[in-house]
């Protein structure tokens, strides 16, 4: 199994730029089409090249119904750093490749790579009318590419909108660390795809010895978000991948004092996410009750401003404001029927974690 994590070849994009004297070596860019990155084999885009290896979050971003695929490439040889288990250091050369279609129709494929100890290049590539192949989009993105509900189309963001989301805890890769690859995956969480055999997962990554230091207890005692129920582990998972790429104790807005970005170091029933929430009052506040409002009030998703984010789909006030323009009713239901629910529960959370 070790031979598919075979380094592609020479960087497929190294080009070379006027006025560079023989001792300078130009920056990697990312090539023009997405042919080149190294995703496919044999020239076309119609199969995956073996030395990439598929992955499927548990907790995904919700991405306005898009179906997604995603696949990574580690450099022959090399391991993941997973010294600090929340914030992996990938090795220089890993490459991350994410697709996204609309009713079968290949839209997106959104590329990272390593290219130097600190810098990532990120890419996005549109694909083309006949499916045949998927061009390098400007920096700035491009707007309009798909309709996914009447009246309602999909964009592909710039690099600065991917960089406020990806950058935002100092940690690039969003959807491959041991939460989201753990195999005590929540049955309940929203828009999960299903593990296939092929897919890496923390087992995977242990079992081949892909990380260092070895923590053989990431396959012993899985990562698992500890909840009071399963709505709530499911709920605080949402948040977690939906919310908590900005809203963390390292990123540039945690002077907000609001953090839902699920550790899979600490099992703590008072964990950040219900400490800066509960019974909370937020920056922003629920328009027609303001007194009231809190970030989360137990019983009352009305006067929840949470909940009313998620449920927005206004520039002002939508969360996340970005990446989407479609209403995750699913998650509107399931964040709702949470904080009305169980108010035994939620009474003992806030005695318990008042002050956390």
């Amino acid at each position: 199994m070790k031979s598919r994590w075979l380094f592609a070849g020479a960087l497929v994009a190294l080009m070379g730029a006027p006025g560079l004297s023989h001792t300078e070596t130009p920056a990697p860019v990312a090539p023009r089409l997405l042919s080149q990155t190294g995703l496919y084999a044999g020239g076309s885009t119609r199969v995956v090249d073996v030395r990439n290896r598929a992955f499927a979050p548990q907790y995904p971003l919700w991405s306005d119904g898009a179906g997604k695929r995603r696949w990574v490439q580690l450099p022959a040889g090399s391991r993941i750093d997973v010294s600090n288990v929340d914030r992996w250091n990938f090795p220089v050369g890993t490459r991350f490749w994410k697709e996204f279609e609309f009713d079968g129709h290949k839209v997106e494929t959104r590329f990272l790579w390593k290219v130097s100890e600190g810098n990532w290049v990120f890419a996005s590539y549109a694909w083309n009318t006949a499916q045949t192949d998927a061009e390098l989009v400007p920096e700035a993105g491009r707007p309009d590419v798909a309709e996914v509900a009447p009246g309602k189309r999909h964009s592909i963001p710039s690099v600065t909108e991917c960089r406020s989301c990806h950058d935002s805890s100092r940690t690039e890769i969003l959807g491959f660390n041991a939460l989201q690859l753990s195999t005590d995956r929540d049955p309940n969480a929203l828009h999960a795809d299903p593990l296939t055999a092929d897919m890496v997962t923390l087992r995977t990554l242990v079992g081949e010895s892909l990380i260092h230091p070895r923590r053989t207890e990431l396959m012993t005692a899985p990562p698992r978000i500890e909840a009071g129920t399963p709505q709530a582990r499911a709920a605080l998972g949402y948040l977690s991948t939906n919310c908590g790429s900005c809203h963390n104790q390292e990123s540039t807005i945690a002077s907000l004092g609001l953090f839902l970005k699920q550790s899979a170091a600490t099992a703590a029933e008072c964990s950040p996410a219900l400490a800066t929430t509960v019974g909370k009052k937020g920056h922003w506040v629920v328009p027609a009750s303001p007194d009231e409002s809190r970030v989360i009030n137990p019983g009352k998703p009305e006067l929840s401003a949470l909940v009313q984010r998620v449920r927005s789909r206004r520039p002002s006030s939508q969360m996340p404001p970005i990446g989407t323009v479609v209403q995750d009713r699913a998650a509107v239901d399931l964040l709702t029927t949470w904080v009305r629910s169980n108010p035994e529960d939620w009474a003992r959370l806030v005695s318990r974690c008042a002050g956390s």
